[in-house]
């Protein structure tokens, strides 16, 4: 059985997506699971067990210049690589028009169908195209973690129980030659366990104060634990660079594609960080991880009954004290006080 799965993006979405493609495997070991994502999260779609080929596009770049010859060349591309492998069943997990595109696009094998979403769960982005182009769209519950509504999707539409174990199957190359903290974070100042520090969010209104994470990095400094600033923009990097002059025992990483990253991570102690997609990399790793809401809906996208990760809310912002008590409960082994 050959299966499509058609996530594109964004981060935190692709993450969220990664225990459904595991469930299937579990159910179907013999399948042969192909997924669609945009380039970008190519790396990290392509560190994800049992995915075959990840088939990536970058619909985000062609819709700017559409007559372009180049994204016209590349559209022509992708849609060969595309439709290079005929399906018994194409699942648009994502629920909007672009998607839709993407699953209609698709070549089908004789008997595939095509399935979506057929109505919009809360909190998340959907567009009725996807419903139209399904041969069965199927209705989920509304009030639903995002992974619990991919995990159920593919499981109605393959025709298996969801499994009890959310298992995301992301899997960091640990090899000698891995991307550890002290190999790419020149100035690491010492041996001692690092902690990353995910401060940096696409919505300003999810970041917590910079005096909060500089209270926290004393904390840590204090428990034995060095602390790893990331960031993915400029803005995010010069944000790193000024934290860090105010944290002891701080170094700010080089900014790395996403498999290197994956890497780099799965060596540290823990991650601390806002609602964004590196936090939800953490827990797909199993890391211990805390993970920081300035709204309530730690309910639809953080980690949901998982003993080595904490969700932490409160409005304006959750207070240093909240976080750390967090933190201790998450890194018993090093007797955090």
């Amino acid at each position: 059985m050959k299966i499509l799965i058609v996530k594109l993006s964004s981060l935190g979405d692709v993450v969220h997506t990664m225990p459904a493609a595991q469930d299937i495997r579990r159910a179907l070991p013999q399948a042969q699971i192909d997924w669609v994502v945009e380039r970008s999260f190519a790396p990290l779609v392509q560190r994800c067990a049992g995915v075959h080929r990840v088939i990536p596009c970058e619909l985000r770049r062609w819709r700017k210049t559409p007559f372009a010859a180049q994204t016209r060349a590349e559209w022509a591309a992708f849609k060969s690589e595309l439709q290079r492998e005929a399906y018994d069943a194409v699942i648009d997990l994502q629920g909007l028009s672009k998607s839709a595109l993407v699953a209609w696009l698709a070549r089908l094998a004789p008997g595939g169908r095509r399935y979506a979403l057929a109505n919009r769960t809360e909190g998340s982005g959907y567009e009725a195209p996807t419903r139209w182009v399904a041969d069965v769209a199927v209705h989920i519950e509304p009030h639903v973690h995002a992974v619990r509504r991919s995990r159920e999707l593919c499981a109605r539409a393959l025709g298996y129980a969801v499994p009890d174990e959310e298992v995301f199957g992301l899997q960091p190359n640990l090899g000698q030659d891995s991307v550890a903290p002290e190999k790419i974070a020149i100035g690491m100042l010492s041996a001692r366990p690092c902690v990353a520090l995910v401060h940096g969010s696409s919505r300003a209104d999810k970041q917590w104060p910079a005096s909060r994470w500089t209270a926290l990095a004393h904390r840590l400094d204090a428990a034995g634990f060095d602390v790893a600033l990331l960031h993915g923009t400029d803005d995010e990097q010069r944000r790193s660079e000024a934290l860090a002059r105010e944290m002891p025992h701080a170094v700010v990483w080089p900014r790395l594609a996403l498999d290197a990253l994956t890497d780099a991570l799965a060596v540290c102690a823990g991650v601390i960080g806002v609602d964004s997609g590196l936090s939800h990399i953490a827990v797909a790793l199993d890391l211990p991880h805390v993970q920081i809401y300035n709204f309530d809906t730690a309910w639809r996208t953080g980690p949901i009954d998982r003993a080595r990760q904490r969700s932490v809310y409160a409005q304006p912002a959750p207070a240093v004290d909240a976080v750390w008590q967090a933190w201790t409960q998450v890194q018993p082994a090093h007797g955090v006080a």
